[in-house]
């Protein structure tokens, strides 16, 4: 039986066109294995590629928005379900509650703030739900680097790099949504630090 699969994605108009074109190749490969896409509910850029191939795969396909952008991001009203929430905060919480897992495309702040969120709470042991980047062209290696340097500098755990998966491959991508990931024990200590930061700070 096929997975609601949450997708995070760009919503800008300015990026290059491959990353509309690797939202489309997502979105008909999502299809093809028999699951459901969870998105940001709006027709432009990467959302909208990732909702149409969906759905011309014969997906089903559900997107959550917030009524303040409505008309700023222009809703897709072709989804099978479009879910107008009243703020970001609650998108994100409807988003969560109907997936199983998550999976990011390159994007820009909207998109790693929801990415983080995600990794946080799974790193925390509050879910168990798979979480998979998707990046062909290095476009989060910073990122990479960077909570590698905050794990170097015990700002975070190596444990957090447990909690996602890395691939350049569609393909690989679903692979790694479909397994069963082991819920992570946090311990106390994992607390503080999500909380205050490490001793000493």
């Amino acid at each position: 039986m096929g997975r609601a699969i949450c997708v995070f994605c760009a919503s800008s108009s300015r990026i290059d066109r491959r990353y509309l074109d690797l939202a489309a190749e997502t979105g008909a490969e999502l299809a093809r294995r028999g699951h459901t896409l969870v998105s940001g509910g709006a027709t432009v850029s990467c959302m909208g590629e990732v909702a149409r191939a969906a759905r011309a795969g014969g997906a089903r396909t559900v997107g959550v928005i917030p009524e303040g952008l409505v008309s700023v991001e222009i809703s897709d009203e072709d989804n099978d379900e479009l879910i107008v929430t009243p703020d970001m905060r609650s998108r994100k919480g409807e988003m969560d509650r109907r997936s199983d897992a998550f999976l990011v495309l390159p994007g820009g702040l909207g998109t790693l703030e929801e990415l983080f969120e995600i990794w946080t709470a799974r790193v925390l042991g509050m879910h168990d739900k798979p979480l998979v980047i998707l990046d062909p062209w290095g476009v989060y290696d910073p990122l990479r680097d960077l909570m590698t340097g905050l794990a170097d500098q015990g700002f975070a755990r190596p444990k957090i790099f447990d909690a996602v998966g890395w691939t350049d491959s569609v393909p690989e991508a679903f692979d790694l949504l479909e397994r069963t990931q082991p819920r992570i024990e946090a311990t106390a200590e994992d607390y503080t630090e999500a909380v205050a930061g490490p001793p000493g700070e």
